[in-house]
This record gives structure tokens, sequence and C-alpha cells, in this order.
């Protein structure tokens, strides 16, 4: 019997309250403010735990809770509640952890900043509505949450609101996800015009598609327009440009966007509703090449940036397209494992390069260097991150990335060249990004001033390091230990000796590159650079930036310019000229009531001339 499950609501409670409490007293309660918000997200923490060890038991089955009646319309009713199953307790346990050592860590990084509280009630809201997404019990519940993710990373971004690029990068996140979100909502509408009954909760969309009371069409469309929404959380392509922006905002909130939060979301939405995209191949292979495409686009930008959180962040755009790309080809529990390891390994890489920022205090890789003789414990912890990223084995990245290969491999062998040529370019610029900043000589006096962060910022490094290296023994090929318990049913996935060492030789063909060009003795450090050509495509984005400009942002100026010159000329005008006449009347009715006797008579005599001619002229009309 599951006992911890129907408790489960305390997890997102928490955070909840802890952002109620400080947003009400955050003044007042001072370094009080940064406890009480690590305290809620660890009791959380505690009860996720129990919640996922309970459904580790042999013949768990799904508990749900939806007895709160939300809304009611003539004989449609619609119920708010909590699902528990093994996808969500993982997601649980993932985002739970991540959001706990990311607020310890953000005691020691923020410490100083007289806007602390705030910051933390931000991030027990953000944490909040990632959980609350989780557990959802209906769609329209989780939309409710998935917009609550979005006003989080928009107030998270946006932190330091002095800054032009932080105000910037806010509106960019919270437009560019909007658009998508657009497309979800469009979904959900179109999904409760053809479920029976109306009903959105997760488990009669299950019954309606298995059982095929939803048509093969429908399906495709309520697909597509999900996926439209993923794409935009998941900074997949096109909606991709917010992603990096987003690095405008404090380093600890990079960590939670990219690792167990936002972009999580997406695919987390694609999973939940797997079985809607199951019904229809279109939209698998959408999901599929869309995954694929942003894999391979993402990690060739990823080789050239210079700002170390984004490198990172095209990494994280890079890995989420692996995602969508397994759960395209039918690999659901491979594309979930990934989500579960690239959560530890992703986190553990921000915030380490958040250590190298605070120390150095600088973002760009080239003004960096011989960080490693001065930041021992960071260096070795962001080396077991880069590894993972890599895809190199033992770690857990590896296991992963190689169950979404292996699947492709089968399925696909133009996805899994995609898959391997972007494994190639993400283990290069992790190479890069390694040598430039752990080796070598400083290249900045800040470089040369370095020093270890503080023991509240090393601690999450070292115990996030941990299952970045351990966590993929869950699942190694032949085991199927984490497919089967994920799903529930036996492991349908491949594996294959061949795809093992063709992914390892390529992490360490990349590896072995960016230390040729970066690491080696009286290596350059900085490759030649031409000013145009193929470096500069890469350093400008393929000016995707730019094209939006050109062709969504200066017609809508265009439009703008004509609306506001009608508001101006048209309404305006109108509306002066009436205000004008009223005006005039007004000073005429004000001469004329002055209290003078004559100026009365004047009136009179007017008016009455007035009415004589009024009914002289009716008469001449009649007759």
């Amino acid at each position: 019997m599951e006992i911890y499950s129907h408790y489960a609501f305390l997890i997102p409670l928490l955070p909840l309250l802890a952002f109620l409490l400080l947003t009400a007293m955050g003044r007042q309660m001072k370094e009080l403010g940064t406890l009480l918000s690590i305290m809620a997200v660890l009791i959380s923490f505690v009860v996720a735990v129990l919640v996922w060890t309970e459904r580790l038991g042999a013949g768990a089955s799904a508990y749900t809770w939806n007895n709160a009646e939300w809304l009611k319309i003539g004989g449609f009713t619609m119920s708010m509640g909590f699902e528990i199953n093994n996808l969500n307790a993982l997601m649980l346990l993932v985002v739970s952890l991540v959001s706990l050592l990311v607020q310890v860590y953000s005691k020691g990084y923020m410490k100083g900043d007289e806007r602390i509280n705030v910051f933390f009630a931000y991030v027990s809201l953000f944490t909040f509505a990632m959980l609350g997404l989780v557990i959802s019990e209906n769609i329209v519940q989780l939309y409710i949450f998935w917009e609550l993710v979005g006003l989080g990373s928009f107030l998270l971004i946006g932190f330091w609101y002095y800054k032009p690029e932080a105000k910037a990068a806010a509106k960019k996140a919270f437009i560019m996800t909007r658009i998508g979100d657009f497309g979800f909502l469009i979904g959900i509408l179109l999904l409760f015009w053809h479920m029976p009954g109306g009903a959105l909760d997760f488990t009669s969309i299950h019954n309606a598609v298995t059982e095929g009371k939803i048509s093969d069409a429908t399906a495709t469309w309520v697909a597509l327009l999900i996926f439209v929404g993923a794409i935009g959380k998941s900074g997949q392509f096109p909606l991709h440009t917010w992603l990096p922006d987003a690095m405008e905002g404090p380093t600890p909130i990079s960590a939670l966007i990219h690792a167990a939060t936002m972009v999580a979301a997406g695919v987390y939405l694609v999973a939940r509703t797997y079985d809607v995209f199951q019904a229809s191949p279109d939209a698998m292979l959408t999901v599929a090449y869309v995954g694929g495409f942003t894999a391979i686009f993402a990690a060739t930008i990823g080789t050239v940036q210079n700002d170390i959180k984004r490198i990172l962040a095209y990494s994280t755009v890079s890995q989420l397209g692996y995602m969508m790309m397994a759960l395209g080809i039918g690999a659901y529990s491979a594309g979930i494992f990934h989500l579960f390891t690239h959560a530890f390994f992703k986190a553990l890489l921000f915030l380490a390069a958040g250590s190298v920022i605070h120390a150095l205090h600088t973002q760009n890789i080239h003004e960096m260097g011989g960080a490693a003789s001065k930041m021992k414990l960071t260096t070795w912890t962001f080396a077991i991150g880069a590894l993972a990223l890599s895809g190199i084995p033992p770690f857990s990245g590896f296991w992963s990335k190689d169950a979404i290969l292996a699947e492709a491999w089968h399925q696909s062998p133009l996805l899994f060249a995609v898959g391997i040529v972007a494994a190639f370019f993400t283990a290069f610029y992790m190479a890069r990004l390694f040598f430039l900043v752990f080796t070598g000589q400083p290249q900045s006096d800040g470089a040369r001033q370095a020093h270890e962060s503080p023991s509240v910022m090393t601690l999450p490094l070292v115990l996030l390091a941990i299952p970045a290296a351990l966590a993929g023994f869950l699942q190694l090929p032949g085991s199927a230990l984490f497919e089967q318990w994920l799903t529930g049913q036996a492991p349908q996935g491949h594996h294959s000796s061949a795809v093992m060492i063709i992914s390892t030789l390529t992490g360490l063909a990349g590896i072995g590159l960016g230390w040729f060009l970066y690491g080696r003795r009286g290596a350059s450090r900085r490759v030649p650079e031409s000013p145009g050509g193929l470096h500069r495509l890469l350093l400008n984005k393929y000016y995707i930036d730019e094209m939006y400009a050109v062709v969504i942002l200066k017609p809508l100026s265009v439009i703008q310019l004509l609306l506001q010159a009608f508001d101006d000329y048209v309404v305006g005008g109108a509306v002066r000229v009436v205000s004008g006449t009223a005006s005039w009347l007004g000073r005429i009715s004000t001469r004329l009531n002055n209290g003078q006797l004559q100026n009365y008579g004047l009136v009179l005599v007017l008016g009455l001339v007035l009415l004589v001619l009024l009914l002289a002229g009716r008469r001449f009309i009649h007759a």
C-alpha cells in the first residue's frame, strides 16, 4: 500500500509556504529567510525520497487524489489533485535534490546581495511551480503550473533588473516561451473538444487514445501542438534563442533552469503525454528530427563561444535535443534516463562554472587559465561533469547517451550519424573550455588572484559529482533495471557493443582535438580566427536572432508605426475635435452666464428669433 504517496502534496506545498513567508516578512527575517527556504526544500526532498523509495517496491501502482472540485459547468466537472507514478516520482526526486543543492550553493554565491531574501523567495516560487507541474493530475492543472514556471524564470533571469541585458533576457525568455505556450493551449482546447465528456485528466487521455476514441488526425494535431509548447520551454529549434541569453541571471539560477526545472518541463511534457504522440507516427517523426537537428545545431555553436556559461547553455540545448530525439524514435526510457543523468552533471557544471566566475570575476574563458592550481576541488568536480557530458565511460552521461545512440542505430542511421557528430562536437567544446579555464598560465589579473570558493559552495559540487559519476550504473547495457522500473514492462531497448565503441572513440577524438588545439604545451590557446567564413557564422549563432529581427521584428515595427499613426491622428484627432468643441462651447457658456441682465436678454431674443425662423421654415417646407 502506498502510504507516503498520500502526502506527496506536501512536496510542492512547502516551497510555496516559504515563498509566501519570505514575500510577507523577508526584510525582517534577514539571515533567517535563506535558512527558511533551504529547510522547506530540504523537507520536500526528504518526502520525495520517501515517495520514490516506496515506488521501488514490486507492484507499486499509481496513486491519484482528485477530490477537489475546481470547475463545474452543467454536467461537466473538472477536479484538481495530484498523481504519483514512477515517472513523476523520479522527477520529484531530481527537482527537489537539485533545488536543495542550488539553494545551499546560493547562500554563498549571493552573499552580500541586499535582495538575497527576494532571490530565495523567487527560487521557492520557481521550485513550487515545477514540483506542482510534475504531480499535476490533469493537463489543465499542468498548464497552470507551466505558466507559473515561466513566471519564475522571468523573475529570476531578470533578478538583476538594473542591468539592461538582464531585463532584455527576461523579456525575451518570457515572450519566446509564450509563443510555445500558445500552441500548447490550442492543443489542450482541441483535446478537450474531442475527448469523451471533455475529460482532461491523464488517465482518461490514456484510455481514450489506447481505445481508439481519438482519431489519428486529431492525435497528430494535438501532439504537434503540445510539442510546440515543449519546443518553447525546452529551447528546441527554432524557439531556442532565449536560453543562451538567460545566462544574464545569477549562475545558481542558470543551474536550476538548465538542470531540473524549466527546460526539463518540455521533455517531461512530451513524456507525460506520450500516449498521444505514440498514436501519431508523423508526430513522433517530427519530434525525432527536430530533436536531432537541435542537437547538432547547438553543438556546433558551442564550439566557438567564449562565455563559459553560454557554452554550457548551448550544451543544454543540444542535450535536450538528444532527449527529444530519443522520445521521437520510441526510446522512451533512454530519453528519460538521459534527462535524469543530465540533471546532475549539468547542475554540477553550472555551479562549478559559478565557482570559477566567483573567483576570477570574469566569464570570458580567454581571460581565465591556470585555475587548476588554485581551485583543485572545483577543477576535479568540473572535470567529472565535463567527462559525463562528453560521454566518456564510466561516467553517467556515457550510459544514457549510449542508450539513445543504440536505439538510433536500429531505428534511423541518419539520426545515429547526427547523434555521433553532435557527440564529437560536445566533447571538443568541453575540452576547449576545460583546457582554457583550468590549465596553462593565468590570462588576467583575476585569474592570477584566483582562490577556491567557500565550503558552502564546494559542498554541493561534491554531492553532485557523485551521481554525475555513478548514476549511469542504474541502466547498464543488458540489465535494463531502470527501463523496467520506469515503464513496468519487459525491456524493449536495443544495445550494441559497436555503438559503445564508436561513441567512446568519438568522445575521445573530440577531447583529443581539444587538447591538441588548446591544451598541449606550446599550443596557441587561441586558434587563429578568420573575420569571416564558418567561424563568424558560428560565433553569430547562424544569425537566427538577426533573421528574426528582419523577418518578424521589422514588419511588426512597421505595423506598430501604422497603428501609432492611426491612434495619434485618427483616434487622437477625433478625441481632440470632440474635446475642443466641448471646451469652446464651455467658454461661450461661461461668457454668457456672467450675471449681467442685458446678456441674458440678448440670449432670450436670439433664441426667440431662432425659434421663429425654425417655425417659419417648417411651414414654408410643408406649403
